[in-house]
């Protein structure tokens, strides 16, 4: 059986690995294909394809989009993350000027949790945090590994789960794309929309309103496989998408070093996606 995975991260956005040795791990490991999702960021699809050609490995070009989605009665939107797929080449420069907005509103929101941070009496400044990724914009991940280098935390996770966590004065959420508009945007630009990592956010009950109005204005797919969910969250993102006519999408979510335990292909060691994913995706119908 072949396997896939759709859900990866590059030293261009907030993984700890270049395009390129994504696509040479997949070669050692055996994946059939194995897609770049960089979040709001197309810059490292040039290495990758290329990649793809020099190791014999299907490569899909991506992008996975930060944007919010306002439910009814809830003062906060919510953020989604929607994964585009197969984005073909000629459009690529169409991802930069989308994003281009809301990653100056991130860097924003960068400079002032820097701000707070140095306020408080942490040593971090914005340079260390943007010399983290060769990406323009740095985000949390970039500066929770600064505090990790400086002996403020332990890991990660550790400044995840303290100094930055939502709600305890340091980080600043910047302003997130539309989630419709996105949907809309990746379909008009040749590109296959998928709602990633679907219990992250949201219940199951609010998937139920979301998805249908979401395959309205061109959501085509759902990750059912993904590295953290359980059997049951994964029989019910099945359950969901043989429900709203959406096919089925999954991944790691790999990030390297920067996500420990979370391996490409096999997520937490037990995630397997059925190449036959990225089949159905590309052609964009269902078997």
């Amino acid at each position: 059986m072949k396997f896939c995975d759709l859900h990866t991260h590059s030293t261009f956005s907030d993984g700890s690995k270049t395009p390129r040795e994504i696509v040479r791990m997949a070669k050692e490991i055996g994946l059939s294909a194995v897609a770049l999702t960089d979040h709001n960021n197309a810059a490292g699809l040039e290495e990758f394809m290329r990649a793809g050609e020099e190791f014999g490995v299907e490569t899909v070009a991506g992008c996975e989009f930060s944007t919010d989605y306002r439910i009814e009665g809830r003062e906060k939107p919510v953020e989604l993350h929607i994964v585009g797929l197969f984005f073909p080449r000629e459009h690529w420069v169409q991802i930069a000027d989308y994003v281009k907005l809301a990653l100056l509103s991130k860097e924003k929101a960068n400079r002032r949790m820097i701000e707070k941070l140095c306020a408080a009496g942490y040593a971090v400044t914005f340079e260390e945090a943007a010399a983290k990724t060769d990406s323009a914009i740095f985000n949390r991940a970039h500066v929770a590994q600064v505090l990790v280098d400086k002996g403020y935390a332990g890991s990660v996770k550790e400044a995840f789960d303290g100094v930055l966590k939502e709600g305890n004065g340091f980080y600043v959420p910047a302003e997130r794309l539309s989630v419709f508009t996105t949907i809309r945007f990746i379909g008009m630009y040749g590109g296959k929309a998928v709602l990633a990592h679907p219990f992250l956010n949201l219940t199951y009950e609010q998937l139920r309103v979301f998805l249908p109005a979401a395959k309205n204005e061109g959501l085509v797919g759902v990750e059912t496989h993904y590295s953290e969910f359980d059997e049951e969250q994964t029989a019910a993102a099945e359950e969901l998408a043989r429900t709203f006519g959406l096919l089925e999408s999954g991944g790691s979510d790999y990030h390297g070093d920067a996500k420990p335990g979370i391996a490409l292909g096999t997520g937490r060691g037990k995630l397997a996606v059925p190449y036959e994913f990225c089949q159905r995706l590309r052609a964009g119908r269902r078997y």
